[in-house]
């Protein structure tokens, strides 16, 4: 694991990239990181309106802004950290062909950006879920741990992509074109206990929970947040293996195709 172990160690050089990427997102912007928040805030707002007012789908969830939110939170961060990952080396490609340091660093420090918008919506999930759930003011703190493997998850998917796009200039176009469908699959509008098809397809169902490497994580950060109860195992632990996954597989990718970065930029 050299290839995450590098943004301790050039960690001044990380810093750098992170306060370039931070800066140049926010260039000229008077509002700055609040910007950040928008695009989730939008989305819970045009979320709520069509399945909890016009459709009014969302009555068997209890607190279903809350629900939403937590999911929305994960998945904006996911998104966009793959979206502008899978970018981010050949963005850089001039200070990639000048000089030889970490390339991993760049794809990392698009997440770390990312990861401050994630934080501060997770904070304001929290004083929600305590508002709200008083169960929550006991369980909140599991949120953190459940967090930071979820930020791995998203951080060892970011490194694949970003090198596999310097290869495959078809895998930014790839990521963009399954993130749409990845979403309606993912249990962030809905629950997959509230389908229709729930009894039925109870088969099909586990297959689209644990099939996907998303939803255990987000079903277990919701857990603490908008259940006030803890995690289920499976759910950890499933979280746990695809973040131990994606991180080993990006840095093990990641390294047999370093040396093809410079040349192929």
């Amino acid at each position: 694991m050299n290839v995450y172990a590098d943004v301790f160690r050039y960690r001044d050089l990380f810093v750098s990239l992170f306060r370039r990427e931070f800066q140049a997102r926010y260039k000229g912007s008077v509002l700055g990181v609040v910007w950040s928040l928008f695009n989730p805030l939008l989305l819970l707002a045009v979320y709520l309106l069509v399945f909890s007012l016009l459709w009014r789908i969302t009555g068997s969830i209890e607190h279903y802004p809350l629900y939403l939110v937590v999911g929305i939170s994960a998945w904006v961060f996911l998104s966009i950290s793959l979206q502008g990952a899978s970018r981010s080396l050949i963005e850089h490609a001039n200070l990639i062909r000048k000089t030889r340091f970490p390339r991993q660093l760049v794809p990392l420090s698009v997440v770390a950006t990312q990861v401050v918008t994630f934080g501060i919506m997770l904070v304001v999930v929290t004083a929600l879920s305590v508002a709200l759930v008083p169960e929550a003011r006991t369980t909140w703190p599991l949120a953190v741990p459940l967090a930071l493997l979820f930020v791995g998850l998203v951080a060892g998917l970011a490194v694949l992509v970003a090198v596999l796009n310097v290869v495959l200039r078809d895998i930014e176009h790839l990521v963009g074109a399954l993130l749409l469908p990845w979403f309606f699959l993912t249990p962030v509008l809905y629950s997959f206990d509230q389908l229709p098809g729930f009894d039925r397809h109870h088969g099909l169902v586990q297959v689209l929970r644990y099939g996907n490497p998303v939803t255990p994580g987000i079903e277990a950060l919701r857990a603490p947040l908008w259940a006030g109860d803890v995690p289920a195992a499976g759910d950890v632990l499933h979280l746990a293996a695809v973040a131990a996954t994606a991180l080993a597989l990006g840095a093990w990718v990641f390294t047999r195709l370093d040396d093809r970065i410079a040349v192929d930029l």
